[in-house]
């Protein structure tokens, strides 16, 4: 099988996003190949790289395309290499995920703390990051490891701390967004773009009245109220909904409760016609 030529062409981007690749050793399952594409896209990176994949057509299997969902476009321009350094080949820092402690390799940290470092690493100009992970059932070889710079830790459970490699992939990628996020002043919420929600202005005083009215009203329908002797209820409820300062939207709910609880009053408690 002839490799596809591994593009560079993210090499000099400036963003810092376009600098970053997620390199998957020998996976033996399409669908985590696919996973790991919607994983990245979802987080906002692109570059998805194979070392000698089970499948050598991994990225037009079935499981794969259909569980990239909508990511597509990652399995179209992901690479497929035939060694983990051809793989490294452009990189400056690379951090190995595994499960494992190791005796014998790069120092190790947390993947948060990875995720720092990487940040750190992409502020200067032509730095290029990887993250590396290994195969579904054995993880990463020592060799594998002592490729990177790094051995990097994801803090699970102590007593299963073995997660799916698209998982472990979908957790790394998270982390690495939100250390990027201030390089890029990119927003961590979503943007509504300026949209203005009426519902959600403060309700009038007058709408407010009105409800509270209405809630009286329905207060005594169901007998909760004794207009007869109300004593303090009725002052300490508006008191209350008063200090609440709801919205135009939350006004509108209360009157649509109140005029339920009424017409329900009326028919379980039906007015004597006499």
């Amino acid at each position: 099988m002839t490799l596809p030529v591994s593009s560079d062409s993210a090499a000099t981007a400036p963003d810092p996003f376009a600098r970053v690749r997620f390199i998957m050793v020998s996976p033996s399952h399409p669908g985590n190949v696919g996973s790991a594409a919607r994983a990245i896209k979802t987080m906002g990176f692109h570059a998805l790289h194979l070392v000698t994949p089970g499948d050598p057509d991994v990225l037009r299997h079935p499981d794969a395309q259909a569980l990239a969902s909508g990511a597509g476009d990652v399995l179209e321009q992901a690479r497929i290499h035939a060694s983990l350094a051809d793989a490294l080949g452009p990189t400056t820092l690379a951090f190995a995920l595994t499960a494992r402690a190791r005796a014998l390799g790069p120092p190790p940290c947390d993947i948060r703390e990875a995720a720092a470092q990487a940040a750190t690493e992409l502020s200067r100009a032509g730095a290029r990051i990887a993250i590396v992970l290994g195969t579904e059932r054995s993880g990463l070889s020592n060799d594998d490891i002592t490729l990177c710079q790094q051995v990097c830790h994801i803090p699970a459970n102590p007593e299963y701390s073995s997660l799916n490699v698209s998982q472990a992939l979908q957790l790394a990628a998270w982390e690495m967004r939100y250390a990027l996020l201030p390089l890029t002043h990119e927003a961590r919420l979503p943007d509504t773009h300026g949209r203005h929600d009426p519902g959600a202005d403060p309700a009038s005083s007058e709408r407010l009245q009105a409800m509270l009215d209405h809630f009286e009203q329905a207060l005594i329908a169901v007998g909760f109220l004794d207009p007869q002797h109300p004593k303090k209820l009725v002052p300490r409820m508006r008191q209350m909904w008063t200090r609440s300062r709801l919205t135009t939207d939350e006004v509108d709910m209360m009157r649509g409760l109140c005029t339920a609880m009424i017409r329900t009053a009326r028919h379980t408690h039906p007015q004597d016609p006499t």
